[in-house]
């Protein structure tokens, strides 16, 4: 990889939901979770070795921050006299488990809890130790404690040890030191270095599908969004591709106002009198957009078009402008995500995109990233580019039979409906992933021979993580 791709690594705090997505993209790129843990523990044990402590106590959950405590310990058992306390009722996670194990070797004292009481026996810890070690939760934390944790982060109001937080602090924990492991997720930590490649981070991989929200048991029609696409006249197809990878991609409802009627039972067809789009149609499609959440506009539009695609573009509360809506003037909504090929991107720009990938990166960021405010531009290509201005990341996914037509309508539709639950930036990341990877799966039963529908059904899959 070019070094110079390094300018790129994001800084600052990052979200926990974020550091799950590159800890997963730094496992997918053959860094080993247990190796994460290891270095995470083998920090933590340093910074508590600081204060010279004698004792030293480490509050453990089930998950992989409670493992990060456990290599603590393990690294810590010759400085100090170690003391673990972790619930009774088991440890969660693999990694987690193989670290817990490991201590049962080691001359560190292990303490599983599973009420009030267990953690009240242990009181003499709390208030003898000089450095207590928070593992509990970390970035996996999230809703009230309980117990064994409740009694576990009561009880340190009787000590006066040095408090250490693994990442984030467990609720009810105000402690002296927080290690931030790879980015720091609160104000005032300490970022330490574990290892994680920068392409974890600046590429796109199967973590950042773990950024797509859910919906739960109580969700209802419309919950996953309502698209409209407006396309089609001069070319008929476009439309109902980005309107089938709408509805795959999550939408719960999609519309497509076209002047084109394509017998496609799971979208509702808003059709437009006359061979195009026009302005004739500009009051209807104003209606259609204000009962939307997004609109993807521009699939197999034609030129003809354009005047009535800038005239409803300041109605549109979030779109995805595609093919022939990518010219002058261009349109824009209150958030807006761009998707150009590079002659795409030199018609609405006057500017080629031409070197090598970081020059290319570099020059879409100095544009501003999306032209316009809050605007992502996604600029496709053997590596895509997807910039909003201010960061940069890269998308890799594809494959050569991915030249077919349709297959940037598809990727448009997409787009569309990660951006119903999703900032513009973060749906056009996680997009051109999801079908390019549904790209690479229909090429391996297709070839050169695939089609854009090829790429429709392979779409859930992608997202559910089994390709």
């Amino acid at each position: 990889m070019n070094e110079d791709l390094r300018e790129f690594e994001e800084t600052g705090l990052i979200t926990p939901e974020r550091m799950r997505a590159v800890d997963k993209n730094a496992i997918s790129l053959g860094v080993e979770g247990l190796c994460l843990m290891e270095s995470a523990g083998a920090a933590l044990a340093g910074v508590a070795l600081r204060y010279s402590p004698d004792v030293i106590l480490i509050l453990c959950g089930s998950g992989n921050n409670g493992g990060d405590g456990f290599v603590a310990a393990r690294h810590l058992q010759r400085e100090a006299e170690v003391h673990v306390v972790y619930p009774k009722d088991g440890v969660k996670t693999p990694d987690a488990l193989s670290s817990l194990e490991k201590l049962r070797h080691c001359a560190v004292s292990l303490h599983p809890v599973s009420c009030p009481g267990d953690v009240r026996d242990l009181s003499g810890l709390y208030e003898g130790a000089g450095v207590i070690i928070d593992a509990i939760l970390g970035t996996g934390g999230k809703g009230n404690l309980r117990e064994p944790y409740l009694s576990m982060v009561e009880t340190l109001s009787i000590s006066c040890a040095t408090l250490i937080s693994a990442d984030l602090p467990t609720s009810g924990i105000t402690p002296d030191v927080v290690c931030g492991f790879h980015r720091t997720k609160v104000h005032g930590s300490e970022k330490i270095d574990i290892g994680i490649p920068l392409e974890a981070e600046i590429f796109t991989g199967p973590g950042d599908l773990t950024m797509i929200p859910k919906k739960d048991s109580s969700a209802h029609k419309g919950t996953g969004g309502r698209v409209l696409v407006i396309g089609g006249g001069p070319y008929q197809g476009a439309p109902y591709l980005a309107g089938m990878a709408a509805l795959r991609a999550g939408a719960d409802i999609v519309r497509v106002a076209s002047p084109v009627v394509m017998q496609c039972p799971d979208i509702i067809v808003e059709r437009l009198d006359g061979p195009c789009v026009s302005e004739s149609h500009l009051e209807d499609l104003i209606g259609l957009i204000g009962d939307s959440d997004v609109v993807v506009c521009g699939c197999g539009l034609g030129e003809k078009s354009h005047d009535v695609v800038t005239k409803a573009a300041p109605y549109m509360k979030k779109a995805v402008f595609d093919a022939d809506a990518l010219r002058k003037p261009l349109p824009s909504a209150v958030e807006t995500i761009y998707t150009p090929h590079t002659g795409e991107l030199e018609r609405i720009l006057g500017y080629r995109a031409s070197g090598t990938l970081y020059e290319k990166a570099k020059s879409l960021k100095d544009l501003g990233g999306g032209l316009v405010e809050n605007s992502t531009i996604l600029l496709k290509g053997e590596t895509d580019i997807i910039s909003d201005g201010s960061r940069v990341r890269f998308n890799r996914t594809g494959h050569p039979g991915m030249t077919t037509g349709g297959t940037g309508d598809v990727l448009a539709g997409i787009c569309g409906a990660l951006l119903c639950r999703l900032p513009a930036f973060e749906s056009a990341c996680i997009g051109t992933y999801i079908n390019g990877c549904a790209g690479m799966a229909a090429g391996l039963e297709r070839g050169d021979g695939m089609i854009a529908t090829d790429l429709l059904e392979k779409i859930p899959s992608v997202i559910l993580g089994d390709n």
